[in-house]
């Protein structure tokens, strides 16, 4: 790293002064960047010239930078006819200097810098973007849960307190980030990746090499920028990278870990941008390849990203107390009960903004250690914490630190957009308090509910099904099971964006304060359907069509046993069923394009599951013929 390099800005250095002074101080910062996040969680790059933003510096500030709406996507709000979007500075929010290590300054003999300072989307001078959704989310949270405890003062002796002890809440969020990385241009060998994951050959085993170096230097960034990294590690993918001529390492496939410290949701949010950026950079400087695809490699664990969530008071005298945790024979205090009941009891409207891609849908299956059922796991007692990796929101608790004790949720992908996942789980933690605290509920008449066995019924959790476990998902219940028990996940994007219609009262929780309004829900919809639609057709065909044609035919036909003959027709019946039209057939690939031309989504949705069934049946029966031969 260069010397006296400035990394970020707080807010407290946010004056037009302030920044006028720092700017003309450092000249190796050539432009600034506005960040806003659309719905997708797609962030823009408008780059501007510092003498221009100096210029002009108040109007920058306080007024908006305007864009036709092209970087940002967002159907049914920002159209083709009415594409102006304004860009509003956010001086509440910490600002970060991105430096392009590949171009140095002649002058300064430092990197050149952007300036990176976060902004709300306005449309029609209405927000719409992700990080204003959060910011409003949070301060409809925190302010209802004001007015709770004001107008239901004895719910607070539940933590020995009075309302008036209360200064402010204090709302925390933090992210962990799992990706792969890999030599450029290597193809993964499915099969010994998944054999090194059976073995837990790289799970937590030491970095070495090129890996090692990038992975160091990313945390090394990442503390300069004022993140607080926490740990940097090996996850459970990979397979042992080669050695060549030089000593250097080759062939390199491993899937990594990086944490950071918590903050406020908004920041965490922010710091997670940033954080993906500085690690995709920093391994490619190094001449690696870093993808954060949910699910890059088929049949191998893909990667997930952790969100952690909690709920603290800040007292007048100082002191803070952890609202989740309680000093009584219990878990979890009422807040806690109740808030993770809000959450299982509406996560079917919260999925849609978790998963919203196939490749992301793809990591949620049974076999790796990705969450597929809505059901918690709050421990074996309450004397020995315990951790149960199977389920979809996991409560982490440490009794020598009550402060520590939060809400894991494992569903997320990478490219979860974390803004609107963590807006979703303070939305829906309201309803399950409003609840507790609006009928007096215990902490054993919370308990109880959130055990409940299917079919027994309660004043809040469905009567159907159950919401806790602290069995194995996977291993301790059959298929059949986990459905009657914890329902059916969604097996894809339409699956799971429907459920908006499906489910309106849950909808209407979501929707409490205004905040995610039927405008912003719609536009969601419409982005969701209109990518899963063109990432099929277009993507995952074009993918589909190499690998199939790539199933060619090795054995000769005067050496061929029966065995081969046979194994070959039933490769070659299938492919044709797959991609080739007749004259009286037409290939499963022809029937989705027609499904998608006329947006008969139910129905392609059903051939996206019929389609990966029989690829998976396809490289099954190649891999099966290509093994029994002896000459290929």
């Amino acid at each position: 790293m260069v010397k006296d390099l400035i990394y970020s800005i707080p807010t407290k250095q946010h004056s037009e002064n302030a920044i006028h002074s720092l700017l003309l101080s450092h000249p190796e910062i050539k432009f600034v960047s506005f960040i806003g996040v659309d719905l997708s969680g797609n962030d823009t790059d408008e780059k501007i010239p510092v003498s221009l933003f100096i210029e002009d510096i108040s109007t920058f500030l306080k007024g908006s930078v305007q864009t036709d709406g092209s970087s940002v996507y967002f159907p049914g709000i920002a159209t083709l006819n009415n594409a102006k979007v304004d860009m509003i500075a956010d001086l509440d929010s910490n600002w970060f200097v991105d430096y392009n290590y590949e171009h140095i300054d002649s002058e300064t003999k430092k990197p050149i810098g952007t300036l990176r300072i976060p902004c709300f989307l306005y449309h029609e001078n209405k927000p719409i973007d992700s990080r204003h959704i959060l910011k409003n989310s949070i301060d409809h949270f925190k302010s209802s849960l004001h007015k709770l405890f004001k107008s239901n003062p004895s719910y607070l002796s539940h933590f020995n307190l009075n309302y008036d002890d209360i200064s402010h809440l204090e709302v925390t969020s933090a992210t962990e980030l799992e990706f792969w990385v890999k030599t450029p241009n290597d193809k993964a060998e499915i099969e010994e990746l998944s054999t090194s994951q059976v073995l837990h050959e790289q799970y937590w085993t030491r970095t070495k090499g090129v890996v090692r170096t990038s992975l160091e230097q990313s945390l090394l960034v990442l503390e300069y920028y004022g993140l607080k990294p926490e740990m940097g590690h090996k996850e459970v993918g990979g397979v042992k990278a080669k050695l060549d001529d030089t000593g250097k390492l080759t062939h390199i496939m491993e899937q990594l870990e990086i944490d950071w410290k918590y903050s406020t949701p908004l920041q965490a949010a922010d710091n997670e941008l940033l954080a993906r950026n500085i690690i995709k950079e920093t391994f490619r400087r190094n001449g690696l390849d870093v993808t954060f695809l949910a699910k890059p490699v088929d049949e191998v664990a893909g990667s997930g990203k952790h969100i952690h969530i909690g709920i603290a008071a800040k007292l007048k005298n100082g002191e803070k107390v952890n609202l989740f945790s309680t000093n009584k024979k219990h878990f979890l205090s009422t807040l806690g009960y109740a808030s993770l009941m809000g959450v299982l009891k509406n996560y079917e409207v919260i999925n849609p903004f978790i998963a919203s891609s196939n490749d992301s849908l793809r990591r949620l299956k049974p076999g790796f250690e990705a969450p597929v059922c809505i059901v918690t796991s709050i421990g074996h007692s309450v004397e020995v914490p315990s951790r149960n990796r199977t389920v979809l929101v996991g409560v982490i608790r440490d009794l020598q630190n009550p402060l520590g004790t939060r809400f894991e949720l494992r569903s997320p992908s990478p490219h979860t957009n974390t803004y609107l996942a963590i807006s979703t789980l303070y939305l829906t933690m309201l309803d399950g308090i409003k609840y507790a605290i609006l009928n007096n509920k215990s902490e054993d008449d919370l308990l109880a509910e959130l055990s409940k066995k299917p079919n027994e019924s309660y004043d809040y959790l469905e009567k159907n099904r159950a919401y806790r476990t602290e069995a194995d998902v996977f291993e301790d219940f059959t298929e059949k099971e986990r459905e009657c028990f914890f329902g059916k996940a969604p097996a894809t994007v339409y699956e799971n964006i429907i459920a908006f219609d499906k489910y309106p009262e849950k909808l209407k929780t979501l929707q409490d304060g205004n905040i995610l309004t039927d405008k912003i829900i719609n536009s969601y919809k419409l982005t969701t359907i209109d990518r899963w639609v063109t990432e099929i057709t277009t993507r995952l065909l074009n993918n589909y069509s190499e690998e199939i044609r790539s199933f060619k035919m090795l054995h000769s036909i005067d050496r061929a046993l029966d065995l081969d003959i046979s194994n070959w027709m039933l490769i070659n019946d299938l492919r044709q069923y797959i991609m080739k039209d007749t004259y009286n057939r037409k290939s499963l690939f022809t029937k989705i394009k027609e499904s998608a031309d006329t947006k008969n989504y139910s129905k392609l949705s059903n051939l996206q599951l019929e389609l990966d069934e029989k690829m998976q049946n396809l490289r099954k029966l190649y891999s099966t013929y290509k093994k029994n031969l002896l000459d290929i």
